[in-house]
């Protein structure tokens, strides 16, 4: 039955991000539904190695079959599917059948949201931590992984997904937490930037800007910087194992394992995810809007081609030397900077090579029906 057929399960739909009438879809999203009117919509809430689980009303989670391309890791070679566009937790997709032995996946949704990073290895791949989705916390705690330059990294990821990112310091309450000093090492990073107790319930008014129904968050961070004892604050339950970091270096175990979608009591859902130590650039993303204020000051060097290293005339390098910039931001920039024109580079080569190889077997194709047509063999 397809949605417009069954106003009644739009109710349940919103409780887990939903937020479209049949006449409000998106077009992309309308030519499906109506190319599969025996299909309705779920979203994928779970994302395993062994494949998907779907909700299609709040506290469900049903696995279901995916399409064939899906079930094997994706690729930039000919005719396999990128990786990125293999589904991932947030997604909206089409199903067929009925949970919880006979559901099946029919058609991807096209996303309004992604983020996205470097999957860890020598090859060039990314991978989406999160689809569909209105906001990101990025979760540092004032401990010992109190690191701006970490935090810098991730919102270079989020920059440029049209997803607005929030900075959420847990671990306020902590005897030797500096919220102060911690503040003011971000204070040129253009987004909100909280400090809170995850454990302490006020959590959840601080952070209600970002949870209005129907809205989709997601929580990144480092293993043991809160994200799971805030999602238990939120959802107002002991949900999701919690456990506790090294004393030395505040270093925590992944005690998340997989991404999960949950639904909030106020309306919002929530996307936990496993730590992250390694976050490398896609390629595309825009450095220039995450240091919005190393650039400006470029601007003003002698020389268009500056590198800000010992070249005369060099304001961004006064400008550290004046106290006006961090100097440990600039050098992240730069960094930043190096490791995204890498990345661009690897990316446009896997992409040349699909499209050599996808020219290639249809040139292939035309001689061979040539040769067929003539009668050569």
């Amino acid at each position: 039955m397809s949605l417009s057929a069954a106003p009644a399960a739009l109710p349940a739909l919103s409780a887990i991000g939903w937020r479209w009438t049949p006449q409000a879809l998106d077009p992309g999203w309308a030519a499906l539904l109506a190319a599969h009117p025996a299909a309705r919509p779920a979203r994928i809430v779970e994302q395993h190695r062994s494949g998907y689980r779907l909700a299609e009303a709040i506290d469900q989670a049903d696995p279901a079959e995916s399409l064939p391309e899906w079930q094997r890791a994706g690729s930039y070679r000919k005719g396999e599917i990128n990786p990125e566009a293999r589904p991932a937790v947030g997604d909206w997709v089409l199903v067929e059948g009925e949970a919880p032995k006979s559901l099946r996946i029919v058609a991807l949704l096209p996303r309004f949201s992604a983020i996205k990073r470097g999957a860890a290895g020598e090859h060039y791949r990314q991978q989406v931590i999160a689809a569909n989705i209105d906001t990101v916390f990025v979760v540092c705690g004032l401990d010992a992984d109190f690191n701006p330059r970490r935090i810098e990294r991730y919102l270079l990821l989020v920059a440029g997904s049209g997803v607005q990112p929030v900075v959420v310091l847990t671990k306020s309450d902590r005897d030797d937490a500096d919220v102060g000093a911690a503040l003011r090492a971000l204070r040129a990073l253009d987004v909100p930037v909280l400090a809170l107790n995850a454990k302490d319930p006020a959590a959840a008014a601080a952070l209600a800007p970002w949870l209005g129904a129907g809205c989709s968050v997601v929580l990144v961070g480092s293993s043991g910087a809160g994200k799971s004892t805030l999602t238990n604050t939120l959802l107002g339950i002991e949900k999701m194992k919690t456990g506790a970091v090294r004393e030395s270096d505040a270093r925590g175990r992944h005690t998340t394992t997989h991404r999960a979608l949950l639904a909030l009591p106020g309306g919002a859902c929530l996307i936990d995810t496993p730590g992250m130590r390694e976050l490398k650039p896609t390629g595309e993303e825009d450095v220039a809007e995450s240091f919005a204020d190393v650039e400006a000051l470029a601007e003003q060097c002698r020389f268009r081609d500056c590198k800000h290293a010992k070249e005369p005339g060099c304001a961004v390098r006064a400008a550290v030397e004046s106290g006006e910039l961090d100097g440990e931001r600039v050098a992240n920039f730069l960094k930043l900077s190096d490791e995204v024109a890498g990345a661009a580079n690897r990316l446009a080569t896997r992409l040349a090579q699909k499209a050599d190889a996808k020219v290639l077997g249809k040139t292939k194709a035309q001689y061979k029906r040539f040769d067929e047509k003539h009668g050569r063999h």
